[in-house]
């Protein structure tokens, strides 16, 4: 019986070599929490989680405090009943947030944990819809000093020489005619073949709002609008859905079977964006996928895709993987000592067991310091 010994705990924090805006906010640095869950077999499983630009220590401080403690002397197989344990525990705290956050990067060092001892590579694991390779989409198009619609046009056009078949830019930013010539010059430059998506990221508060950004936007024919409003404006996002063209994608947010369920039930999402560091872990996410497959309803996770690129391949109604190229957003890259590799629009999935990769411990201790590493036993 795999019994789990300890759970080590790091916070990070990562700058970023640009400033770098969204719609509505500009990054200098990103924090993460970092968690190695290690059983008394020898084997050690690892999850991680994006917690913001400040204040990452309260992801840390709820896997301590609440959660970690759930783990210890367990049976890393009973994950169900972990999870529970641990939502039951943070009931108060939590639900969704940081101390959701601390579940989702415990929950993932589970599995990670499990499919190394059991010598398989996570999809394999959680039972593959595919082998090798999983499509994905090329995300940029932030905002940054001196980027004119050419030079962004300029950006997707690189990704889609580099073999990708849909690229991102971020919108709602700027005025309405401004947003329209950069969606102009980005669908010029990567042609009418390539999905072309868009991410307002929260950027609009009201419908009238939106609908005058989106009536000039389908023009171009995106293949999805992301986070039009804020992820608790629920309605708004089913409003739009029933006013446009345009795919309505959402949920990297969101946490939590019953908040997904609203949001598709309601029409607010064709797409959803769950992100098992975020929304309950690879458990929850997995729930999440299988009510919306149900529906109809495509996944396309968020963010982090050395966690979502096994989970796509287990998941028949998984699309993309949304996909960095570099650490200059997703500077997450730097912490870890393996990167996936792509050919032709399609990440390579690692064979080794597991997630296939392992904490950059030099990165680690340059961002977190000496004493990076917090043990409960």
């Amino acid at each position: 019986m795999p019994i789990i010994e300890s759970v080590s705990v790091a916070s990070v924090a990562v700058p970023l070599d640009k400033v770098t805006s969204f719609s509505t906010r500009t990054v200098s640095e990103r924090h993460y929490c970092l968690v190695k869950v290690r059983g008394k077999d020898g084997n050690e499983g690892i999850g991680f989680c994006y917690v913001g630009s400040a204040g990452g220590d309260i992801a840390k401080l709820a896997v301590e405090q609440l959660l970690a403690p759930k783990l210890i002397g367990q049976n890393s197989h009973r994950s169900e009943g972990l999870w529970m344990e641990m939502y039951n525990e943070s009931i108060l705290q939590g639900r969704a947030g940081a101390v959701m956050r601390g579940i989702s990067i415990l929950d993932t060092a589970l599995w990670d944990l499990n499919a190394r001892a059991a010598k398989l590579p996570l999809h394999h694991y959680l039972g593959s819809v595919v082998d090798d390779r999983v499509p994905a989409y090329a995300s940029g198009g932030y905002y940054l000093e001196g980027k004119t619609p050419a030079k962004l046009g300029k950006e997707m056009e690189s990704y889609v020489k580099q073999g990708f078949k849909a690229v991102k830019m971020k919108v709602g930013r700027l005025s309405p005619s401004e947003e329209e010539a950069r969606v102009k010059a980005a669908r010029k430059a990567v042609g009418d073949d390539v999905l072309l998506t868009l991410d307002a990221n929260n950027a609009w508060r009201d419908l009238p709002t939106a609908l005058e950004y989106i009536r000039r936007f389908e023009a171009y024919n995106p293949y999805w609008i992301e986070e039009p409003f804020s992820p608790d404006a629920i309605d708004l996002h089913a409003a739009l859905a029933r006013q446009t063209k345009i795919n309505v994608a959402t949920g990297e947010m969101e946490a939590g079977r019953w908040r997904f369920r609203e949001l598709i039930d309601s029409g607010g999402a064709a797409i959803l964006q769950s992100d098992a560091a975020v929304c309950g872990g690879i458990s929850e996410w997995r729930r999440i996928s299988a009510y919306a497959d149900l529906k109809g309803v495509i996944v396309c996770p968020h963010w982090m895709h050395d966690l979502h690129a096994p989970l796509v391949a287990a998941t028949p109604n998984a699309r993309f993987v949304e996909f960095f190229l570099d650490d200059q957003v997703l500077n997450f890259r730097r912490l870890i000592n393996k990167q996936l590799t792509f050919k032709d629009g399609d990440l390579i999935l690692h064979q080794t067991p597991g997630l296939g990769f392992e904490f950059d411990e030099a990165a680690v201790k340059k961002y977190a310091g000496k004493a990076a590493w917090t043990k409960i036993v």
